[in-house]
């Protein structure tokens, strides 16, 4: 989210990022923001006015009291400043209140190599690693069902569609690759930490879009609290309204979590599998850091995701988000996309994104440096690891003529040194 302050002092600027991200119908936020809040700031220094005037008058009722005076003209003003004090509250509520929506809507200011698209078809190809597998191949359910690791229609009974039982040599997968992200993060220096997995309203409206709530959260019914779709959210709600020291930053972390989304609009969730499911496993790694640190960051977090696609063995690319695919609340994102030979196409497993200051000016996260300057910080996030996509990027690249699958040499120390899963 921008700040009032910098839509003020950089209005082309706001105006012409929300052209490039194809958004002209909010081109007339901008000016009505603005009329707003200069309206806003004159009925605050009338409302200052008025309550000073209010307590003198109270100080004048007072000593005319007290010497014996006639204070009848003074009362009846004093009891008309109420109303009109009020009815100026309620004015500046309401403009308040508007603006916070607007702000809510402008999109941040996206990074200048950003691409521009109308949506992910014109997403941009910045990377490409692996050999691609190729041929006719066992989808990833049948297979699974085949080995009895996985039972998809216990579930749909127990729960209904987008969830899974994950059985014998596919659940200590499962577990593998959870020790292995985690591991792995910590080595590279993220303090690993266990959040809470339901989060309060306001967490959820300073670290994701309207849109995206109301697509992925669920509400706890009868309580103001939501179930996580990413321990993103957890991790950074934990520095709301804190103003950190300059010399601590960057803060880096890495949890693990199960994460639950209700993916309304998806394709997909109504058939069987792993890919797109309410219910499931990820390893996250965010970032808070002071601006100059942003960028360099970024480039982290994308090699680590690399870094770990590699250790896997797994054929990947990297796409770069064009405007039109790009969230609002989003400067920049890169996605990691696996391989599927099943479908002979990419699919996404990992998502970096830098988000600049808009998570921290909504949620109030500052930094302070020696000098007592304060500014917003930047927060950054990307997926280390969800397990589900990653057993289907396992299971349809590294499936055998035998019908077994060859387990990522990375992950046997987690395994018992197991290489395969085989039928049973």
């Amino acid at each position: 989210m921008l700040t009032v302050r910098f839509i003020r002092e950089n209005k082309e600027k706001v105006k012409a990022n929300i052209s490039y991200k194809g958004q002209d119908e909010k081109l007339a936020w901008v000016d009505d923001l603005l009329q707003l809040d200069e309206q806003w700031r004159k009925d605050k220094k009338s409302l200052d006015d008025l309550r000073h005037e209010r307590n003198e008058v109270s100080e004048s009722i007072n000593k005319a009291k007290k010497a014996g005076k006639d204070a009848k003209a003074l009362l009846a003003q004093a009891k008309e400043l109420p109303k009109t004090i009020k009815c100026l509250e309620e004015a500046a509520d309401k403009a308040q209140q508007k603006i916070k929506e607007y702000l809510f809507g402008i999109p941040n200011i996206v990074h200048p190599d950003v691409p521009q698209g109308k949506d992910e078809t014109e997403n941009v190809e910045r990377k490409a690693w692996g050999e691609q597998k190729t041929g006719k191949v066992k989808n990833h359910v049948e297979l699974a069902e085949s080995l009895d690791v996985a039972d998809f229609d216990a579930s749909a009974l127990v729960a209904g569609n987008g969830f899974y039982y994950l059985k014998k040599d596919l659940a200590l997968l499962n577990q593998a690759l959870i020790r292995f992200a985690v591991d792995f993060m910590v080595e590279k220096g993220y303090e690993y930490t266990e959040a809470p997995l339901m989060v309060r309203r306001n967490i959820i409206d300073g670290v994701m879009s309207f849109k995206e709530m109301d697509d992925m959260i669920y509400k706890v019914e009868g309580e103001d609290l939501y179930l996580i779709g990413t321990s993103e959210h957890s991790l950074i709600g934990q520095f709301i309204d804190q103003t950190l020291r300059k010399e601590d930053l960057p803060i880096k972390l890495a949890s693990y979590s199960v994460c639950f989304r209700k993916e309304i609009g998806s394709h997909g969730i109504n058939e069987k599998g792993l890919w797109r499911t309410h219910q499931f496993n990820k390893v996250e790694q965010v970032i808070i850091c002071t601006p100059e640190q942003s960028w360099e960051l970024f480039d982290e977090l994308l090699a680590n995701a690399e870094d770990i696609c590699q250790a896997l063995g797994l054929p990947y690319r990297v796409a770069e988000m064009c405007t039109g695919d790009l969230g609002d609340l989003k400067a920049r994102q890169y996605d990691v996309e696996v391989w599927r030979p099943t479908i002979e196409d990419y699919g996404e497993i990992m998502s970096c994104s830098n988000l600049t200051a808009a998570q921290a000016t909504r949620l109030n996260i500052k930094y302070v440096d020696k000098k007592g300057d304060r500014d917003y910080c930047h927060t950054l996030n990307n997926t280390a690891l969800a397990t589900s996509r990653i057993m289907v990027g396992i299971l349809e690249n590294f499936q055998q003529p035998d019908g077994s699958v060859i387990i990522p040499e990375a992950l046997r120390q987690h395994m018992g040194r197991k290489e395969r899963i085989t039928p049973t």
